[in-house]
């Protein structure tokens, strides 16, 4: 079987071509990729190459599919797990693998046969054992896709902790009812967190606030998920705009009737933004890292008298594992999240080794591709413009303003129906 794949050679060298897969053995699981989202994670796998903790020394020789957000179906199921799986089932995988000995091999980084950027995968050994291959029931590839990211904000939310002053009971997640404010939240996973925090079964929050320094953010997320809507949902939901303030902690705090937030969420990787978290927090309030900061001596202030006598703690969670996967898949397959607000880019295969070598250049949200079709990475907003020309971007920019905007199932069959598709590959 032949596979299409963006495959790492080194540092900045993605080829995109093709090969053969090898036969898989009787613990293996042949599968086709039907989506991929691109991950910040891969532009700096690309840009490092070898160097990266995740990525093998010998990739020059025995290259690395790339991509780890992907959904599919099974095409082939080796012997040893057709009792648990069967051929035509839609999947997703866990790429955090946590291999004893290996801890940061994972698909997407570590291996050549299994990668999001791919027509057809070999899916090994190791994810079969440690669980890690999920089924998922949805209407849309793309949904699991997102999944991954979404499954982030799960499990920031899972490790977030309160407790009661003179008691040493933890109590897992934000804070039911309480106040939660997301610095820097109006961006993909920021629209992603309110998404959740609004029609998530397990954790809500009675007051959320969004702050951002980017207007027409703040707008667009307050069109995807109004204040009237929020309501509805028993949250009181308050969009921020901190820009030009003189004291953004005092500002902040006045939309909580001045006092501190239960919860904090540091959503972009600046130390101000940190030092702006501290001060925010009420009473045994938690502060919640999320962003991951690309430097590793990267430091921030923090109150420690605070720490001492008002209880303030910190948490940092750097992705989700394997339940958060599997419930945001869930959630997206029920319906009771948008996996969409965060995807404001959609391509083809041939666009995916430009798109993740200049990804930090291109603006707005998640990038996803359709392994299976040829069209270059192209911004949703622009589909309208497009389509004064092109009657396929025509069509799409339809579907999509009649869902505010987003990426949808419809949207999707549409792509699969009607993009050129890519030579067959069988």
């Amino acid at each position: 079987m032949k596979s299409l794949a963006l495959r790492l050679y080194g540092a900045n060298d993605l080829r995109l071509e093709r090969f053969d897969l090898p036969e898989i053995t009787d613990d293996e699981i042949l599968a086709d990729i039907v989506t991929n989202s691109i991950c910040m994670s891969d532009y700096k796998a690309t840009i490092q190459g070898a160097d990266h903790k995740r990525v093998p020394k010998d990739i020059d020789v025995n290259p690395i599919i790339l991509g780890h957000e992907f959904c599919g179906k099974l095409l082939k199921v080796g012997k040893n797990w057709q009792h648990k799986f069967r051929v035509g089932q839609k999947y997703g995988v866990q790429p955090q693998l946590n291999i004893p000995g290996h801890e940061h091999w994972a698909p997407g980084y570590s291996f050549r046969w299994i990668g999001g950027d791919a027509t057809r995968i070999v899916i090994p050994r190791e994810v079969l054992e440690l669980d890690c291959l999920l089924t998922y029931d949805g209407d849309a590839y793309y949904k699991s896709s997102i999944a991954e990211p979404v499954s982030c904000i799960v499990g920031a939310y899972r490790c977030s902790y309160h407790f009661k002053a003179g008691e040493y009971n933890h109590q897992m997640g934000i804070k039911n009812g309480g106040s939660m404010v997301i610095l820097a939240g109006a961006g993909p996973m920021g629209l992603s967190a309110i998404d959740l925090a609004l029609h998530g079964p397990e954790h809500r929050p009675g007051r959320l606030v969004i702050t951002d320094i980017d207007q027409p953010r703040l707008d667009r997320a307050a069109q995807i998920f109004p204040v009237e809507h929020a309501k509805s949902c028993g949250v009181e939901l308050h969009y921020v705009n901190t820009a030009g303030q003189d004291d953004p902690v005092a500002f902040i705090k006045a939309v909580n009737n001045n006092q501190g937030y239960d919860d904090v969420m540091v959503f972009a990787p600046v130390p101000a933004l940190i030092e702006q978290g501290s001060a925010l927090l009420a009473y045994l309030g938690c502060l919640n890292f999320f962003a991951g900061p690309a430097k590793a001596d990267f430091k921030a202030s923090i109150n420690f008298y605070d720490v001492h006598y008002m209880g303030h703690h910190v948490v940092g969670s750097s992705g989700g594992n394997t339940r958060d996967l599997q419930d945001s898949m869930n959630y997206a397959a029920q319906g009771l999240i948008t996996p969409s607000v965060m995807i404001t880019h959609v391509g083809g295969i041939d666009s995916v080794a430009e798109t993740t070598q200049i990804l930090p250049k291109i603006p707005g949200g998640k990038k996803l591709v359709y392994t299976h079709v040829s069209m270059p990475m192209t911004a949703i907003e622009d589909f309208a413009a497009l389509g004064e020309k092109d009657p396929y971007f025509a069509a799409l920019a339809e579907i999509c303003g009649r869902n505010k905007g987003l990426w949808c199932t419809e949207a999707e069959r549409y792509v699969l129906t009607h993009a050129p598709r890519l030579e067959e590959d069988a």
